[in-house]
């Protein structure tokens, strides 16, 4: 047989374009058209329909860069059109891809939300246009209105240029009505086009021999001759009858199992501020419980508390709606989060929050406990996860988004993940490599192909649907999935839950299953950890504001000097702070609008947070002229005890300035006349700490162009091109209060640095105060602090713990760390002595080691200031910005530990009359205390959350200052799991390394 392979493709693809897609509706009748323009934010649909509408036409321009049109569509159903399938077609001028161009909701002239629209969903069915959303009928007249949102259409085709779509509402139209009829949907046409693209899609995967694939293509060909282009819709039926045989052929018995869910990653905010979001899920709810009526084997897995949140309080009528399908297992609560956050940068109590508010929404509204941990598209994801994820209840955790790794290939797709204490939960990576799946063969096949566990498991899940600007599946995805059921030379593809997907896989694998062991890192993204600066301070400054709104609330009250916990108040502050902790937005990847908005929302809780803390600090100092010190640190300094507050005691010897050199008897300090470190020296060590030849504090710029997507990335070839900025305007010494301060200012080319360096009494750290006023594009600032100490690893301050990290680049997954997070502190450190690096708001850093000519090894850490990429926000970072780091010598692991709660938490003096007990005494330095409030049931418990923080076991006691009647270990939900033994008031234990543990004291 001669081989007309490609002349029947190519025949295919254009009967496709050009025959049967135009075929889908038939006789078409135009409805009326009227338009409200929204002068600005978007309103409510009562606000928009008593608006005056006016006239309006296809081809009628509308719609500023996110700016919002009502439209008004009326018309008279044609009465032979009964028994036929009838449809409202409507295009609002749809240009991009779902979620990234235009979007409409379809409303009932009462205004109640029916129906999404986007560019891959174009139509309402004619049982949802009658009145209050009931069916309408031939000969009907139909009456509705569709929201539209001018949402510009984004290049991510191109997702490194600059651009202006975070400015905010645009003043000239981006839109045109391009389509607005009543039409026949030619059903049998339509499911011609399904036939077709599923056994093409699959044919395109099978070799050019296998038998199969020939099969395909002659019945293909067959249904072709079929066809009368000059009646596709008579002849529709006649040319599926031709591929009924290829498409009811089996699947072979060993053919890998899909599980497919219904999905659409919606992102909080991302190329979208936070209010179009709403709109979003919105519109997604409606096309989701739209579709399951029409579809009852539809499973939509619906992720992020927040959204369901959003539902409930803008929208009830879609919220009503959503908790029917909830109800009937159509839409399904996943993730137990609050949000998909980040989990590099959140703060260890922070990311238990996000369970507790996730959990406890998902509980208290639909009854539902969910079990698995669902972040697709988080980047990279902590070791301290699988501890927190079973401390909530859960018990798997799912991602793809591992497969974007640049150096690597990830070895394994369903595994046990273990944490740094050493939980492990059951985890899945969909080797489909997405989670906006379209269900077609390429993808179906990758899935099959790509699969590490074959051989020793069968199944695997896929997310289908439109996603990133949310959308969910559509009809085409659904009947998409009944013909791929059961196909040959296909994997089976059934539609249910995650909870059948997750027990199934478990149930066949987890005696076997692989373990990977620590961090899941992201090899891309990594600039994640520095983009967005004061989005990133207001994160880290608004998480210890709560923990001292928490901590002096529950003391006042406890003590009796407070009548009420402002649980509220924290409830709601919580959640935003949650909130901002989304992985387009802590990790400073999203448009300007956001991060705008996210500043001016950090200042305000800040404001908020900082009252309740001083009302509540007020209440417990009382009346007096004292200077009470109030330390919400878990360890004791300047006499003050941890979570406690006294009298400030003395801090040590004088410190002195002399010739540029700043010395507390501890340490002395020399500045050259550069304002650079040239000598650090530990007096009580004996130790030189700069390496030899080296200076300390050393400014050093980069060119930072990265191949791909700016705000996220920072490529390796960055550290190619560095300048080495010691250029300097003023070098000023000065003592005042005790304390030894140089103040270097330095400017180069559009950007000045103002640096205050202090050295205080009593203390083995340099203080370091760097203000930047930021004029730069395409550069990447970091602080260098090379000093004589030889690690081969690192650690990192994490969740709950630290992480250790090699400094050396041995083998491809080592250097593909070239850029790593943490939190409050990195430390580096030899036998015996060490060195550690404590900020209060930055996160990136780079730590590597050099061989000296004198036989030394000279390790570096250098901390990431501040970027400038160009997308998606040009502007990203322009402008003051101020941070503070210490150099703290002479440091093992609980001194960095101690320093990092230092910088965080700033002593607070209230003039009063009464220092303040610790609410709670711990009596080993190892165990930290991360949180302190009252439970949540209002009950009046209080909930203490502790951490063993080095690495190693601890045992310690816990002493209540008030009198405790029990005291229970309980979980993230404040969930009894194991009754504690209370002797003298006071409770002990033993944690393994790196354990969390809550416990609940019941007060007598």
């Amino acid at each position: 047989m001669h081989d007309d392979r490609q002349l029947i493709e190519e025949r295919l693809r254009r009967a496709l374009r050009e025959r049967l897609r135009p075929a889908i509706y038939g006789a078409a009748v135009p409805l009326d058209i009227q338009v409200w323009h929204a002068p600005g934010e978007p309103v409510t649909p009562a606000e928009a329909l008593a608006q005056t509408y006016e006239p309006a036409e296809i081809g009628q321009p509308w719609g500023p860069a996110w700016g919002t049109a009502w439209f008004k569509f009326s018309g008279q159903v044609p009465a032979e059109w009964a028994g036929r399938e009838i449809e409202a077609v409507i295009d609002l001028g749809f240009s991009g891809g779902p979620g990234f161009s235009a979007e409409g909701l379809v409303h009932t002239t009462s205004g109640k939300p029916l129906k999404g629209l986007h560019p891959r969903q174009t139509y309402a069915p004619l049982s949802i246009l009658g009145p209050d959303g009931t069916a309408a009928s031939a000969g009907d007249y139909v009456e509705f209105y569709v929201e539209g949102a001018a949402n510009p259409e984004i290049p991510l085709d191109n997702a490194y240029a600059e651009t202006d779509i975070g400015a905010g509402l645009g003043d000239h139209p981006i839109y045109r009505l391009t389509r607005a009829d009543l039409a026949i949907f030619n059903a049998e046409v339509w499911d011609l086009i399904l036939d077709l693209e599923a056994l093409d899609s699959l044919q395109q995967e099978l070799s050019i021999q296998d038998p199969r694939r020939k099969e395909i293509l002659r019945a293909l060909s067959r249904s072709l001759d079929a066809l009368d282009y000059e009646d596709v819709a008579g002849t529709a039926t006649a040319a599926r009858a031709e591929l009924t045989e290829v498409l009811s052929r089996p699947a072979h018995a060993s053919a890998h199992q899909l599980s497919a869910v219904g999905h659409a990653h919606i992102d909080s905010a991302w190329l979208w501020p936070l209010r179009e979001t709403r709109r979003k899920v919105a519109r997604t709810v409606s096309n989701v419980a739209t579709l399951a009526e029409e579809y009852p084997e539809l499973v939509f897995a619906f992720s992020q508390a927040q959204q369901h949140a959003w539902v409930k309080e803008n929208y009830p009528e879609v919220w009503e709606r959503l908790k029917k399908a909830v109800a009937e297992g159509h839409i399904v609560p996943v993730g137990g989060m609050w949000v998909e956050s980040d989990t590099n940068l959140p703060g260890g109590e922070a990311l238990a929050r996000q369970f507790v508010h996730g959990k406890r929404f998902f509980l208290d509204e639909y009854g539902i406990d969910t079990q698995e941990v669902w972040l697709p598209d988080s980047f990279g994801y902590t070791a301290a996860l699988p501890q927190l994820v079973k401390l909530s209840g859960s018990k798997w955790f799912l991602t793809q988004k591992i497969s974007w790794n640049k150096e690597n290939k990830f070895p394994h797709h369903t595994f046990w993940w273990e944490g740094l204490d050493g939980t492990r939960v059951f985890t899945h990576f969909p080797p489909i490599d997405t989670y906006n799946s379209d269900l077609s063969g390429r993808e179906l096949a990758h899935a099959q192909r790509n699969f590490a566990e074959n051989g020793a498991a069968t199944r695997s899940l896929v997310p289908f649907g439109y996603g990133d600007g949310g959308g969910g599946p559509t009809r085409e995805f659904v009947a998409t999935a009944r013909r791929v059921a059961n196909l040959e030379a296909s994997p089976k593809v059934t539609i249910e839950s995650p909870t059948e997907f997750f027990s199934a896989a478990e149930e066949e694998y987890r005696e076997h299953a692989p373990v990977w062991s620590g961090e899941l890192y992201l090899e891309i993204h990594r600039a994640t950890y520095t983009s967005q600066a004061k989005t990133k301070q207001g994160n880290r400054r608004t998480e210890h504001l709560l923990r001292e709104a928490e901590l002096w609330s529950a003391a006042a009250v406890v003590a009796g000097k407070l009548d009420a916990y402002p649980y509220e108040d924290l409830d709601r502050l919580w959640k935003v702070a949650l909130l901002h902790q989304f992985h387009d937005i802590l990790p400073g990847s999203s448009i300007s609008w956001v991060h705008r908005e996210a500043e001016a929302t950090y200042a305000r809780v800040a404001e908020e947070l900082n009252a309740i803390i001083a009302k509540a600090q007020q209440a417990l100092a009382g009346s007096g002229d004292a200077q009470i010190v109030f330390n919400a640190a878990p360890h004791s300094r300047s006499g003050v005890p941890g979570l406690g507050a006294g009298i400030a005691a003395g801090e040590g010897q004088a410190v002195t300035v002399e010739n540029g050199v700043l010395d507390n008897g501890l340490i002395r300090v020399t500045i050259d006349e550069r304002g650079l470190i040239t000598s650090l020296y530990d007096v009580e060590a004996g130790r030189e700490v700069i390496a030899p030849g080296a200076v300390g504090n050393l400014l050093q710029l980069h060119v930072d162009t990265p191949n791909h997507w700016d705000a996220w990335d920072v490529d390796s070839f960055y550290k190619n091109n560095v300048r080495d900025v010691t250029e300097v305007d003023s070098v000023d010494f000065s003592t005042a209060d005790g304390v030894a301060t140089v103040v270097v200012k330095r400017s180069f080319n559009r950007s000045t640095v103002t640096q205050t360096l202090r050295v205080r009494p009593g203390t083995k750290r340099v203080d370091i105060e760097t203000a930047m006023d930021w004029h730069e594009s395409e550069k990447f600032l970091k602080a260098a602090y090379p000093v004589d100490v030889h690690a081969d690893r690192s650690a990192s301050e994490t969740q709950f713990g630290h992480i250790f990290r090699p400094t050396h680049q041995n083998t491809s997954w080592d250097a593909a760390k070239f850029e790593i997070a943490a939190h409050r502190w990195v430390h580096v450190g030899e036998p015996g002595y060490g060195v550690a690096v404590v900020n209060d708001s930055t996160y990136g850093h780079d730590i590597n080691r050099t061989a000296r000519e004198d036989g030394g090894t000279t390790t570096t850490i250098r901390t990431s200031l501040i970027r400038a990429p160009r997308f998606p926000d040009p502007k990203t970072d322009q402008g003051l910005h101020v941070v503070n780091h210490a150099l703290v010598v002479g440091a093992g692991i609980p001194e960095a530990i101690e320093e990092g709660y230092r910088i965080n938490l700033p002593e607070r003096v209230v003039t009063g009359a009464d220092g303040v007990a610790p609410i709670v005494a711990v009596d080993n330095d190892n165990v930290i205390v991360e949180a302190v409030k009252l439970a949540d049931d209002r009950s009046g418990d209080v909930v203490v959350r502790l951490y063993e923080s080095t690495g190693g076991r601890s045992r310690a006691t816990v002493t209540p200052s008030f009198a405790a009647a029990s005291v229970t270990e309980v979980d993230l939900l404040e969930r009894v799991l194991a009754d504690r033994d209370l002797t003298d008031n006071r409770v002990s234990f033993e944690l393994r390394p790196f354990q969390i543990l809550t416990l609940r004291f019941k007060r007598s």
